[in-house]
């Protein structure tokens, strides 16, 4: 089964006072890349939740989301932070000398400067709360998996599809190859007894120039070689895995062959097939971005 490196998945899951939702989503991208977005104080799970993608995920750009809410009451506490106030009534009472100004410093004041109160949560339960995150992250990455196994099978149909268009071209051009030098060679015979009129051709003479102009235009190994990485690429399609690297590499080789083709065609026919060859490697080629 090969997968799509586009794909979604989302699950919520609330066991006793705790919530979690994790929602995953994902584009191409040439190597593995994930982006988890979290609250500060769950920080600590990320090895962990990287630890468990890696047997789901090879290649894309991901990005995790997981929100997180504790419903118990008593789950934070205030504390007082003595020094930051004894630091801000120090100050205050220097601008009242400096500037003679009246103190009019009271507790209530003091109170409302930043960090003189703090909410502080309780310790957690670091195990309670990493089953249920497990489980979520379990429910949003099935869906996320089933997502990109769906596009997957969609893009290998697609892409059979295009490698039997292409093994049309491919018989076309390697069947209308010897048509072309024999006519070459009749062209070239008629073409000398119309200069010559009665003089006897020199068939040995006639065979070497048909001998150039064969080996100028042959592109019996290219044929070949197109041949087999088309059957390369279906063989890999079906058996499946994480194969877009390779097949991103067999498409270039691919083109590289349908190039030289195109150079050596010196037939109407032959360009044109040979063109819409290239065409369909470069939409292989496409779609092979795609894949995992």
């Amino acid at each position: 089964m090969i997968k799509s490196m586009t794909g979604f998945g989302r699950c919520e899951m609330e066991e006793g006072n705790r919530k979690f939702s994790v929602e995953m989503k994902a584009v191409n991208h040439r190597y593995l890349d994930e982006t988890i977005k979290m609250p500060k104080k769950l920080n600590f799970f990320e090895a962990a939740i990287r630890n468990y993608l890696k047997d789901y995920i090879q290649r894309g750009k991901v990005d995790i989301f997981i929100t997180y809410e504790d419903f118990s009451e008593e789950n934070v506490s205030i504390k007082y932070n003595h020094d930051v106030a004894a630091e801000y009534l120090t100050y205050l009472r220097k601008m009242k000398e400096d500037f003679g100004l009246e103190d009019d410093i009271r507790v209530s004041t003091l109170s409302r400067y930043p960090e003189v109160f703090t909410m502080e949560e309780q310790n957690i339960d670091e195990k309670e709360i990493w089953k249920l995150l497990e489980k979520t992250l379990a429910g949003a990455t099935a869906g996320f998996v089933e997502t990109r196994m769906k596009e997957g099978e969609n893009l290998k149909q697609d892409l059979l599809g295009k490698l039997d268009c292409m093994l049309e071209n491919v018989d076309f051009i390697a069947e209308r190859s010897p048509e072309i030098i024999e006519q070459y060679r009749k062209k070239l015979e008629a073409k000398v007894k119309e200069m010559l009129e009665d003089v006897k051709i020199d068939e040995s003479r006639l065979i070497m120039e048909t001998t150039i102009f064969a080996d100028k235009i042959c592109v019996d190994e290219e044929i070949v070689r197109l041949r087999s990485h088309i059957e390369a690429t279906r063989k890999t399609l079906i058996d499946g895995g994480s194969i877009g690297r390779k097949l991103d590499f067999i498409a270039q080789e691919m083109n590289r062959e349908a190039n030289t083709i195109l150079s050596k065609a010196t037939d109407l026919a032959i360009s044109d097939r040979a063109i819409e060859l290239k065409t369909d490697i470069e939409k292989v080629r496409e779609q092979i971005q795609n894949i995992e």
